[in-house]
């Protein structure tokens, strides 16, 4: 996240972030600024490279598809701990990109597309020229999410994953839960590791199957349950990843 101070300020993508001094933003993200957001001279925004660094930057001059900046010095934004990987079964049409915007709003590091067994939406075989396109939209929804939620650190979007690939993802993470309704251990009951990766696995809205749930809790991956109702998969990991930023990441926030 930017400082309190430049909270509420715009933020715009440019890799890499300009030297301290005169720079001039175009492209999609200068033809962005001047047409649609409609800054003008004195108004401040703010640059990152999506990797943690950034700086403040004030407008000079307005062109029509671009923007002359002054910009400040570069800082870099620690990166939030614990690291977040959300494992998010492919979602049938718009809710699809509601899916990822929710989860870059509530801060995920990583999201990997699990084409699960039950899921709707098919996005081809992996590796596949409809994957890697599907793949690439995901992406786009989530940077602009995250420059719509003030992030300097944009989540990656993995490749495509069959479960196996899932499985392999869990090694080395911190924790690994799969939301499941039938779950004994509720996800209030649980506690996270303050660092590492924490990964939550979100079915599709058919449900996970018995064969991939147990497949998961053999490697380690622990069923946990949100509440007593059921949310639907575009909501869920959102749901899931405010209650443990609330219990890591949020502590200790302050104005």
């Amino acid at each position: 996240m930017v400082t309190s101070t430049a909270s509420s300020l715009p933020v715009f993508f440019a890799d890499p972030v300009p030297a301290p001094g005169d720079a001039l933003l175009d492209g999609p993200e200068g033809r962005h600024a001047a047409r649609v957001r409609r800054l003008r001279a004195g108004e401040e925004l703010i640059l990152t490279d999506g990797r943690g660094r950034h700086a403040q930057a004030t407008v000079t001059q307005a062109l029509r598809n671009a923007l002359v900046l002054h910009v400040g010095q570069t800082r870099t934004t620690p990166r939030p701990s614990p690291r977040l990987v959300a494992v998010q079964a492919l979602v049938k049409g718009d809710r699809s990109e509601l899916a990822v915007e929710l989860l870059t709003e509530l801060g995920v590091d990583e999201i990997v597309p699990w084409a699960a067994q039950r899921c709707i939406a098919k996005w081809g075989g992996v590796g596949g020229d409809k994957a890697s396109k599907a793949r690439d939209r995901w992406f786009c929804v989530a940077r602009e999410a995250a420059k719509q939620s003030r992030r300097t650190y944009f989540p990656t979007v993995a490749p495509l994953a069959e479960t196996a690939d899932v499985v392999r993802r869990f090694s080395g993470s911190a924790a690994v839960m799969v939301l499941h309704e039938s779950a004994e251990q509720r996800f209030a009951d649980r506690s996270f590791p303050p660092q590492g990766d924490v990964v939550v696995v979100i079915g599709p809205e058919g449900g996970i199957t018995a064969a991939e749930l147990a497949t998961f809790t053999a490697t380690g991956a622990t069923p946990v349950r949100l509440g007593d109702g059921v949310l639907r998969t575009s909501t869920a990991g959102a749901a899931a990843l405010a209650a443990i930023c609330a219990l890591t990441r949020w502590r200790g926030l302050v104005d």
